[in-house]
């Protein structure tokens, strides 16, 4: 690759149109080449994406990546849904993550070749992200969980929360602004009462809202001592005397990984001695409701 082609990607996030290729002097031949050899990766018809930063990139980070280049593609349209939370660096969970959606002239919503094409929400105005067109961050929200459920507008909602990005009366003041139905004010609704700005993943959400769709009494972050002093944060406290920790597993890899596992383990034994009982979920468990509550069950009988 070029130093053009290669400034080209640099200037645009990785990703670029035929007319800029043209524009930069690299013929057609030159990009199917390009692309037969992997350098670039064809993500749409007419746009394309560094081959490298492709192949690395997460399922979310590759949604980003097409957002961009469909905005490059689109002039006046903005990011929305999902994609809005993607370029926001919100987490895209529970939605469809190979469709890009975008707010722009058209009368009324349709979905042509992958992109959902919404029209304009009266009164909204974009703000620029990378020096792209996205709807506000609570404006995405709502058009997630209008368009996904309450879960993954749960997990965006906890994030943003969680790093000051919003407050629930500047989501509640775009659910208003957006005109919501009966249906969809109610889900909305369920959103902010939900929402928890102590979480601060999507695992630690899902674990929220799956300890209490099973019925139990959960606090967040909470702080614990015993008779020498502070012993850590945990992720959820359920009753008086089990805590329930969610384990992504990253965290333990490499050399810092290890001594890390170590450090963890150190508090856990000192949680065990003050009488605490300790469960540890991963993912897997936030997808089998039976035995997270078994897990947790016993485990109060055991601090009983």
């Amino acid at each position: 690759m070029d130093a053009r082609t290669r400034a080209l990607l640099t200037a645009n996030g990785q990703i670029c149109t035929t007319s800029q290729l043209g524009e930069a002097d690299v013929d057609e031949l030159t990009v199917a080449r390009l692309v037969r050899r992997g350098i670039l990766v064809r993500i749409r018809r007419g746009l394309f994406a560094a081959g490298s930063v492709w192949r690395e990139a997460t399922p979310e980070q590759r949604l980003g990546l097409c957002t961009r280049a469909v905005l490059v593609d689109r002039p006046g349209a903005a990011a929305s849904h999902m994609s809005a939370a993607v370029l926001h660096g919100l987490p895209a969970w529970g939605g469809p993550v190979a469709r890009v959606d975008v707010v722009c002239s058209t009368p009324r919503r349709r979905l042509r070749s992958g992109i959902g094409l919404h029209p304009w929400p009266a009164g909204v105005t974009p703000v620029v992200v990378d020096d792209r067109s996205v709807m506000p961050v609570s404006v995405a929200i709502v058009q997630l969980v209008v368009e996904h459920g309450v879960l993954p507008g749960l997990v965006c909602l906890d994030r943003a929360l969680h790093e000051g990005r919003v407050t629930t009366d500047t989501v509640a003041k775009a659910g208003d602004d957006l005109a919501l139905g009966p249906r969809a004010r109610r889900r909305l609704e369920l959103v902010i009462e939900g929402s928890d700005a102590a979480c601060e993943s999507v695992g630690e959400t899902r674990t929220r809202v799956l300890l209490t769709d099973l019925g139990m009494d959960v606090r967040s972050q909470v702080d614990i001592h015993d008779a020498t002093g502070f012993v850590g944060r945990v992720d959820f406290l359920v009753g008086d005397r089990v805590i329930v920790e969610f384990d992504g597993m990253v965290k333990y890899a490499g050399a810092d990984g290890r001594r890390a596992l170590q450090q963890e383990k150190a508090r856990e034994d000192r949680l065990r001695a003050a009488g605490y009982i300790v469960v540890r979920l991963v993912w897997a468990d936030l997808d089998n409701p039976e035995r997270v509550f078994d897990l947790v069950q016993r485990a109060m009988r055991r601090a009983a």
